[in-house]
């Protein structure tokens, strides 16, 4: 993917939690069809959340968006390392609640940039902003969690519908690939509902907005697979009219 220049950010800075060293990270951006966004927010934490994004916006032709690096502790055997979240003015460790985040000015800089970039890349209003994330959760390997912002319960269960149609189609090729589930707020309980974007974050601006969240299956082995599926999914998904 070409990229656009990479923005290099670092700060040191001390909160209530712990002392950070230096963290550096880099945005990078592709402009693509104007008000269509893909985004990967964590791309070096969120194991290969980047690459994702990246094809996805080869295959759609959607904008892309991708920050990488953001750091603030490196990850352990035992626990993941605290980082900026980026699409949030906030830092914190990732699978904890959002109550346990913490606003600073590094994590403000941070969230301002990775915003400035999205807004870039969209070249006028966001009209639709599919951000990919993952997660290693025990409780949700077997699932695709998607959070919305501009969908109702009718729409989320048309998107569910519609996602799985596609999975289905595209798995009967792989034999030994897992058939994830596909849950859609509001349709469905998630467990990552993306409150803290939502809040006071990325998710404020698009007029429909999808927050993927990937297992491990989905993101490793599966990779390429999965990838063709949510890129037949977003474009569809994008040009979706609930009025039709």
């Amino acid at each position: 993917m070409a990229t656009g220049p990479l923005i290099l950010y670092g700060c040191a800075t001390r909160t209530g939690v712990l002392d950070a060293d230096t963290a550096r990270g880099g945005i990078a951006a592709q402009p693509g069809r104007r008000g269509l966004v893909i985004a990967a927010p964590h791309g070096t934490s969120d194991v290969r959340t980047a690459d994702i994004a990246a094809d996805l916006g080869r295959r759609t032709g959607f904008g892309v968006v991708i920050a990488s690096g953001f750091a603030i502790e490196s990850d352990t055997h035992e626990r993941a390392g605290r980082r900026y979240q980026v699409n949030r003015p906030m830092e914190g460790v990732p699978g904890r609640p959002p109550s346990e985040e913490v606003a600073t000015d590094c994590a403000r800089e941070v969230y301002d940039a990775y915003e400035a970039r999205v807004r870039e890349v969209a070249r006028g209003p966001l009209q639709f902003f599919a951000e990919i994330h993952g997660n290693n959760h025990r409780d949700v390997a077997e699932r695709i969690e998607i959070a919305t912002v501009g969908v109702d319960r009718e729409l989320a269960f048309r998107l569910r519908a519609l996602l799985e149609l596609i999975r289905d189609a595209h798995l009967r090729g792989y034999a030994q690939a897992p058939r994830l589930d596909v849950r859609i707020e509001p349709a469905d309980t998630l467990r990552y509902a993306a409150s803290g974007a939502k809040r006071c974050g990325i998710l404020r601006l698009p007029e429909r907005a999808l927050h993927i969240e990937l297992p491990k299956a989905a993101r490793t082995e599966w990779r390429e697979v999965y990838t063709a599926i949510l890129a037949d999914f977003l474009v569809q998904a994008a040009a979706y009219d609930p009025g039709r």
